[in-house]
Formats: C-alpha cells, sequence, structure tokens
C-alpha cells in the first residue's frame, strides 16, 4: 500500500489524530511513511482506530490515561508533550494536566513527575502560542 492508497481504517485513525491536534495527521504520517506506508497503516491503524476510538472510554479520558502512562514510562518527552497538548484540545484542563503529574510523582517517582512538568510547560507553551 503507497502512501496515496488510504485503506478506510487508516482514513478514521488519521481523522481520529486530527481531532487530537490539528495538522499532526500530516507530519505524523510524513514522518512514519518517509520509513514505510505499511508502518503508518500498522501502527496508527492499531492505536487510533482499533484502540482510541473505542466507544467505552470517552477520548477526555483516553487522553488523561494516555498522559499518565507516558509520564511513568519517563521514555517517550516527545509523544508526551504532544499528548499533553491532545488532552487540552479535548476538554482536559490544565489543572487535571497538573494533577495527572502530581499521582504521577506518588506512583512513578519524582524523576517521571518532573519529566511530566518539563513536557507540560512546553506543551502550555506551545497551546498559549497558538492562542
Amino acid at each position: 500500500m503507497t502512501a496515496g492508497e488510504r485503506s478506510e481504517r487508516l482514513t478514521r485513525a488519521l481523522e481520529l489524530l486530527e481531532q487530537l491536534e490539528p495538522g499532526a495527521s500530516d507530519k505524523v504520517t510524513a514522518n512514519l511513511d518517509a520509513l514505510s506506508p505499511e508502518f503508518t497503516e500498522i501502527i496508527l491503524g492499531f492505536a487510533f482506530a482499533d484502540v482510541a476510538a473505542r466507544p467505552q472510554i470517552d477520548l477526555k479520558t483516553r487522553e488523561m490515561m494516555t498522559v499518565a502512562a507516558l509520564t511513568a514510562m519517563g521514555t517517550a518527552p516527545g509523544q508526551l508533550e504532544f499528548h499533553i497538548r491532545a488532552a487540552l484540545n479535548v476538554g482536559v484542563t490544565r489543572e487535571e494536566i497538573i494533577e495527572i503529574l502530581l499521582q504521577m510523582a506518588v506512583y512513578a517517582g519524582v524523576p517521571a513527575c518532573i519529566n511530566g512538568v518539563a513536557a507540560a510547560k512546553k506543551a502550555f507553551a506551545a497551546v498559549d502560542g497558538a492562542s
């Protein structure tokens, strides 16, 4: 499958990604397509069409969970910053982001929380600059 031949599944995934952050679908697909359009289909299709789009948990809650998980991991600062912006875009407040980071200090450790603080500061600045 080439970049020009998007499946219905990938189209749904890209629509959800665009809902999280306008312009993100073009950036992410360009990055992944540079490796392989098949990689784009598999990764984005799984993450956004197969999982994130499931109706059992609303998108706001999913983004809160994602911010918590990425903060706890401590190994994906770019994705954490993106998902903090995405969380803000789907209705999570800055105060809720701060509470998530504090909760992660307890369960994932202070260093993970501090990494989350750095990502949150960048994400907040990016959102403020876009306003």
